[in-house]
């Protein structure tokens, strides 16, 4: 079970993280073993116990603390756009989006090799509420209220002009890590720019 954070318990964390996602991009999250990540950050398998519940919760607090901010970001913008114009919302949220997909893919894509392994997976993050889909609802939820306060269209599908939006983030992540700067040579600020335009010409 977690512990309550000293100032020595949360060094000891921060270094547990700073392994964890180090030997999860190296080696990768299915086959990486709590003991290997204890065992580079210099403590016992039970010490690391005692911050988190297991390799699942290590996993989304990489995603959370170490990774471009996503879903605090659009919880900000949503409680408060800061007098940001729809636009520059969207913007700011395709380009950590496509930042965290880049960042992030590497990490899990190692689920897929092992069918079992990725249900397991998915059961601790349905524990957790947590997953992939959150960020979509979220970015979803965040298009309904600007839909009610007018600064969309009344009929404007949110789910969809949502799953546009990241699911071209997510392409862009896959493409330049496949195929490099080939696979998507414009810059993070001009695509993410050209795909806001394009879904809020249909939805603004």
């Amino acid at each position: 079970m977690p512990q309550p954070r000293t100032a020595a318990g949360a060094r000891t964390r921060e270094r547990i993280l700073d392994s964890a996602e180090h030997l999860m991009r190296t080696v990768g999250l299915a086959r990486v073993t709590t003991k290997e990540i204890a065992r580079e950050a210099g403590i016992s398998e039970a010490a690391l116990y005692r911050h988190f519940t297991g390799k699942e919760e290590m996993f989304i607090a990489v995603l959370s603390e170490r990774l471009p901010a996503l879903g605090s970001l659009i919880e900000r913008l949503s409680a408060d756009p800061g007098g940001r114009t729809t636009e520059e919302c969207l913007v700011e949220i395709a380009r950590a989006a496509t930042l965290f997909y880049e960042a992030s893919m590497p990490i899990g894509s190692s689920l897929f090799a092992e069918p079992a392994l990725l249900e397991r997976h998915r059961e601790e993050l349905r524990k957790l509420n947590a997953g992939p889909h959150k960020p979509l609802t979220a970015v979803a939820g965040y298009l309904g209220v600007l839909r009610e306060n007018g600064r969309l269209r009344a009929d404007a599908d949110t789910g969809s002009a949502a799953a546009l939006l990241l699911g071209a983030c997510y392409q862009r992540a896959f493409l330049r890590l496949f195929m490099g700067e080939e696979g998507s040579p414009k810059s993070v600020e001009d695509f993410t720019a050209g795909l806001v335009r394009t879904i809020l010409a249909g939805i603004a």
